[in-house]
């Protein structure tokens, strides 16, 4: 009877100390758990938003709407005509973030600063706005009598895509949808660290730029807690 009582109690023990443990590592788990939720760290912060930003696909931070005039002659038989068209289009600057890659970001911690190097923007386009087309020709024999209105109107189309391109492929549009791309991202990365109340500098470029541009000095600040400001009082 004694030795029954003794392995029942060693057993009850046995059992109850495996239920603290088990207590303990589930406690220590959710610890861990609730610390990176309650205080993640920068980098944490940083992998989600590149992994977000990846599914994005494709970020177009900036549209420009340009015209197109140009004009084409032909001349059949002695004759001669010319035909201007009027094409007004809209090109959209986009940027491949699937193609964004780990080493592209860098949490530099000692200076609180993070470093993004983006894929070149990308002009798609354009789109023709049908309804704002606007055409003028020579008249004459040639048009009514043979095929060269169709001819005209063909390398007009041609010749008007091209001049919108290189419209938006110029210099300055593509500066001004670089830096709008920059800001966009910035804040992509900035919001989440703001959020977590994180100190931060996000400096953005290009492939092919060799330096960062300078940060904006609307730095992210860390928000005081509540023990702080309570510490302050009088």
């Amino acid at each position: 009877m004694r030795v029954r009582r003794s392995v029942g109690l060693w057993v009850g023990l046995a059992i109850g100390l495996a239920v603290v443990i088990t207590v303990a590592i589930v406690g220590w788990s959710m610890g861990r758990r609730y610390d990176a939720i309650v205080d993640p760290k920068p980098e944490t912060i940083v992998s989600a938003s590149l992994q977000g930003l990846r599914e994005q696909n494709r970020l177009s931070a900036f549209t420009a709407s340009y015209v197109a005039v140009v004009t084409s002659k032909q001349s059949r038989f002695g004759l001669s005509a010319q035909k201007t068209l009027i094409m007004p289009g809209l090109v959209r600057y986009e940027v491949d973030m699937a193609r964004l890659k780990d080493a592209d970001v860098r949490w530099a911690a000692e200076s609180k600063e993070l470093f993004v190097t983006l894929p070149d923007v990308e002009t798609v386009g354009p789109q023709i706005d049908m309804t704002r087309i606007k055409e003028y020709d020579s008249g004459g024999l040639l048009l009514r009598l043979t095929d060269a209105a169709q001819t005209l109107d063909a390398a007009n189309r041609r010749a008007g895509q091209a001049e919108l391109l290189r419209q938006a492929r110029a210099p300055i549009p593509m500066s001004l949808a670089r830096d709008a791309t920059r800001r966009a991202v910035a804040q992509n990365f900035g919001l989440p660290l703001r959020a977590a109340g994180m100190e931060a500098a996000i400096r953005v470029r290009f492939a092919g730029e060799k330096d960062f541009p300078q940060p904006s000095r609307e730095w992210i600040t860390r928000s005081r807690s509540v023990e702080d400001v309570y510490a302050d009082k009088p």
